[in-house]
């Protein structure tokens, strides 16, 4: 075979590895992502007073990084469930207060993150901040991370109460020094939330909502919640003060996996 047969024959090569590159990458863009359900809103849409500070957009979590299916920083819930909080900020605006939520619907892709993090022990550097007596290996049989979660049936939410007029939180630094989040308010990252005795996605019993070494005016404040949301028709998870459900839900079997954006949603 001539050089210029050989030069040609891997010309043709290169090119067929090419098109069939580009062929499947068009193949991967026409298929279409999944659209959340008609009942499906944007909180933002039913009450624009309640704060929204989407943890899991940002690297502030216990993984450090932004979480799969996060595609804009906006809470996504069933309407009911937005409905009933609407009313639960209603009651707390005239008493000073405000409701912020942390995370809202959940996409499966984010659950499947997690686990997959939860798997890798080398991996521990949120560990001084969220969950510095817990040992990874014991994520899943302790209840901290599971195959799945309500969140991805929409109608759970994570939240906590901001005392008005509210203070800015100041945006968290990769790799500042981290401080465990059972720490006093003063030491811990701040939250411009109201003291709840420990910060969000705490992994450590502290966080469980009526645990007796909360007191004071720490557990004053976590029965604010407690008792606005339940009084709505929302059912507190025991092991976590800032969980919350809303009740019937409309998808009590089914776990979505649209991502978290405008454009997931049918109806704006």
């Amino acid at each position: 075979m001539t050089r210029l047969s050989c030069a040609v024959r891997g010309l043709i090569t290169a090119v067929a590895a090419l098109l069939t590159v580009a062929a499947a990458s068009a193949t991967a863009r026409a298929t279409p992502e999944p659209k959340a359900p008609k009942d499906f809103v944007a909180l933002s849409t039913v009450d624009p007073t309640i704060i929204q500070e989407m943890r899991y957009f940002k690297p502030h979590d216990f993984v450090g990084e932004r979480i799969d299916g996060y595609e804009q920083p906006i809470c996504i819930l069933t309407r009911p469930a937005a409905q009933a909080l609407h009313k639960a900020q209603t009651k707390l605006l005239r008493r000073g207060y405000t409701l912020k939520v942390y995370d809202c619907y959940r996409p499966q892709r984010a659950v499947n993150h997690f686990v997959r993090w939860a798997k890798d022990l080398d991996d521990q550097a949120m560990k001084g901040e969220f969950y510095p007596n817990v040992d990874k290996t014991r994520l899943f049989e302790d209840g901290y991370i599971a195959e799945k979660s309500g969140h991805s049936r929409g109608s759970t939410m994570d939240l906590t109460i901001v005392k008005l007029p509210a203070k800015p939180t100041r945006p968290y630094v990769p790799g500042e020094p981290l401080v465990p989040c059972y720490a006093p308010k003063d030491q811990r990252f701040p939250d411009n939330s109201i003291d709840m005795g420990t910060g969000f996605d705490c992994f450590d019993t502290l966080a469980h909502t009526l645990d007796p070494r909360i007191q004071g005016q720490q557990r004053a404040n976590r029965l604010l919640l407690k008792n606005t949301l339940e009084d709505l028709g929302f059912v507190n998870l025991a092991e976590e003060w800032w969980h919350y459900t809303y009740k019937p839900e409309p998808y009590p079997d089914t776990y979505f996996d649209f991502p978290v954006s405008w454009k997931s949603l049918t109806t704006r």
